[in-house]
């Protein structure tokens, strides 16, 4: 089962991300994601760890951005892989069968790919245009995701993503969007996830089940 909602660290340095990260837990977010980048693979081991030790004091779910090898060392909920990131196939093959994988994407085509590979939940976008990442594909906004949704039909939740804020979701939810992942409105105030978590009805209960394509 995944949330609703997905917080994606932010911060100017890693120490920053993890800081977010508490408070993000401590406001109440149920599934946070550590986004670093630029950094060693070290570094970034000690990182998801002490991300690991918060999130596990929160009983919130973890998953780490890109490295599929450090979630599964530190026993993260999961890992998120982007377009050039290891392929979701491989990973699975490494990762403990509990573990989640989320993929990233664009296009109906992104959608049908990842379906193929079996991933846990897809995160589409952009919504908008964000800070947060270099190099954006096309913004899809509600139209993009109304047509997308339209014709995918897959019990596996599809997550919005980028630069959302709280005004929109009512309206991508209409698209058939099943979740949003923030960073920015987050970030800047910590109080929206409450908000979020209400135009979600994201309570623990009202979780969306992921299934398997057949």
């Amino acid at each position: 089962m995944i949330p609703k909602l997905h917080y994606i660290s932010q911060g100017s340095s890693p120490k920053e991300h993890l800081e977010n990260l508490q408070k993000a837990c401590t406001s109440g977010a149920e599934l946070v994601q550590l986004r670093l980048k630029n950094i060693s693979e070290k570094k970034f081991l000690k990182f998801a760890e002490e991300a690991r030790e918060i999130t596990a004091h929160f009983q919130t779910r973890l998953i780490i951005n890109d490295n599929y090898k450090i979630a599964k060392t530190v026993k993260a909920d999961g890992v998120h892989l982007g377009p050039t990131d290891t392929c979701p196939t491989i990973a699975r093959k490494h990762l403990y069968t509990w573990q989640l994988i989320g993929g990233t994407a664009n296009t109906f085509q992104d959608c049908e790919t990842l379906l193929d590979k079996r991933v846990n939940y897809i995160s589409l976008g952009p919504f908008r245009t964000t800070k947060t990442k270099e190099n954006l594909p096309p913004v899809l906004g509600l139209v993009g995701y109304a047509a997308i949704t339209d014709v995918l039909k897959t019990g596996t939740p599809i997550i919005g993503v980028g630069g959302i804020t709280t005004s929109e979701v009512k309206a991508i939810l209409e698209t058939g969007i099943s979740g949003i992942a923030v960073s920015e409105a987050i970030t800047r105030d910590f109080n929206t996830i409450r908000t979020f978590n209400q135009l979600l009805n994201a309570s623990s209960t009202a979780e969306q089940r992921y299934t398997f394509p057949t």
